[in-house]
């Protein structure tokens, strides 16, 4: 779990730090040189998109999408056992299902082309198949693994009292 987080982590602070510098020099293109960059935009749209979705991949990897126990922590630890085990099997099908309907997506889009860079919307609708894929994966990989992708404490190594 450790160097999907990394890869994926790695790759979002990469696309943010070209999305910053792209759209800096976009503005001072616009407003000081008077000469506004064009495919800024449709850039700036690709790479969102992709930094959403492979950050769902981190998120779910090292444990960070937001929950809320409400209901966890009013059950015994042995139904919240399976209720962790319900909603983490009902999430892998939904994510599958995500992925795959965005994989017949990117198909049948594949031949539309954005406006300016002439893109094709394959790339961005691929996103979605790799970020839905990927946090199937990690979830499925939790749920079939669950000691092997507990997350440690970053400071002291150890696993935290409270993960929430």
């Amino acid at each position: 779990m450790r160097l999907i987080f990394l890869a994926a982590s790695a790759f979002g602070a990469l696309s943010v730090a070209v999305l910053v510098l792209m759209t800096a020099a976009a503005v001072f293109a616009r407003y000081v040189l008077g000469m506004p960059i064009a495919w800024t935009e449709e850039v700036s749209g690709l790479l969102m998109i992709w930094i959403v979705m492979v950050g769902a991949i981190a998120c779910e990897a090292n444990r960070q999408h937001l929950t809320i126990d409400l209901i966890e922590s009013a059950l015994s630890p042995r139904l919240n056992r399976a209720l962790s085990t319900l909603i983490g099997l009902a999430s892998v099908g939904l994510l599958t299902f995500m992925s795959w309907q965005a994989w017949a997506l990117s198909q049948t889009t594949a031949f539309k082309k954005t406006q300016i860079l002439s893109i094709s919307w394959f790339w961005l609708d691929l996103a979605v198949v790799v970020g839905a894929a990927g946090t199937a994966l990690v979830m499925a990989w939790r749920l079939i693994r669950p000691d092997a992708s507990a997350r440690p404490d970053a400071a002291s190594g150890h696993e935290p009292a409270d993960r929430h």
